[in-house]
């Protein structure tokens, strides 16, 4: 039933399963909350290079799912997990159609379904894709490079009014009407074209300040990613589904970096609690070790939750 992803794809030229290196968020504690499923299915809905489902492949005896919106972070995946044979089977895919993709493959249930909603340094370190101010690229931040809309568009050519509530609503930026004006007013001379262009027009809005270490863009650049991605429409419809795609005794582990993620998945898995069906394995959310956060800085803003089906109804 489960087969190795097959890809006709040529290897990414200059990538391999170690190359631009991601760093598995809080793993050791992944692991522990889903070891004692004894999980014979473990559905990663955002695999990525294949960090997290390497180290549960390895812990385990399961077979394993992969889902991710990045068809070339699959593909590292599938170099990584190559070792695993029929063992794994990678999916592109957005992780809100979980139940189409299961339907698909005649599965009902798993033990174990794992989301971290951290974007992923192989993409983030990637200029071409333009997550980052760090280095200047295109202004494009898709997860998916088959969708057309891209940062680009959004910048160029929403509303000033749309723009203050996109960096408002999904960047809890308080600068969201300062930093829409100055975006209308840049491009009245010429689009908004690389990252670097973008940030320098945010920062000047701002005045420079920083919240602490945080660049004054950091916000502005997460608001374009989610909007670009809808991250949080499809976080909202995975929180619907996943919990009934768990078998008896299964795990929904999440692992989530900004309280614009964390907030909802908190309220469901409390509103689930509630029920008598789940139960919160994690009553607060897990936080990464300080030896781990001074190892992998972008760990340290993680908040990780698990979540257990106790029965079925």
């Amino acid at each position: 039933m489960y087969q190795a992803v097959e890809t006709d794809c040529d290897p990414i030229p200059g990538f391999s399963a170690t190359s631009r290196k991601h760093v598995a968020v809080m793993a050791d504690e992944v692991v522990r909350l889903v070891a004692p499923c004894q999980p014979r299915l473990i559905v990663d809905v955002t695999v990525g290079t294949g960090e997290h489902a390497e180290r549960l492949l390895t812990a385990t005896d399961a077979q394993l799912i992969g889902i991710d919106r990045d068809e070339a972070a699959l593909e590292v995946a599938g170099q990584r997990l190559a070792r695993f044979g029929s063992r794994i089977n990678l999916h592109h895919a957005d992780f809100r159609d979980i139940d189409i993709i299961l339907a698909q493959l005649g599965i009902c249930t798993a033990d174990a379904i794992i989301a971290d909603l951290g974007l992923s340094s192989f993409a983030l370190d990637d200029p071409e894709r333009g997550f980052s101010f760090a280095a200047d690229g295109p202004l494009d931040m898709r997860m998916d490079r088959r969708q057309k809309l891209r940062a680009y568009d959004i910048v160029n050519e929403e509303s000033e009014e749309e723009l203050a509530r996109i960096f408002r609503d999904f960047g809890e930026e308080r600068g969201a009407r300062q930093i829409a004006r100055a975006i209308v007013g840049a491009r009245r001379h010429r689009p908004l074209e690389t990252t670097t262009e973008l940030a320098r027009v945010v920062i000047g809005a701002l005045g420079g300040r920083r919240v602490g270490a945080i660049n004054p863009a950091t916000r502005a650049f997460q608001a374009l990613r989610i909007a670009v991605n809808r991250e949080l429409d499809s976080l909202n419809v995975l929180l619907e589904k996943a919990p009934l795609r768990l078998a008896s005794g299964g795990r929904l582990v999440v692992l989530a970096y900004h309280s614009l993620e964390d907030r909802p998945v908190k309220q469901k898995f409390r509103d689930l609690a509630k029920t008598g069906e789940f139960a919160a394995i994690t009553r607060k959310a897990l936080r990464p070790a300080s030896e781990e956060v001074v190892a992998n800085r972008r760990a340290r803003s993680a908040r990780l939750r698990c979540l257990e089906r106790v029965g079925r109804s």
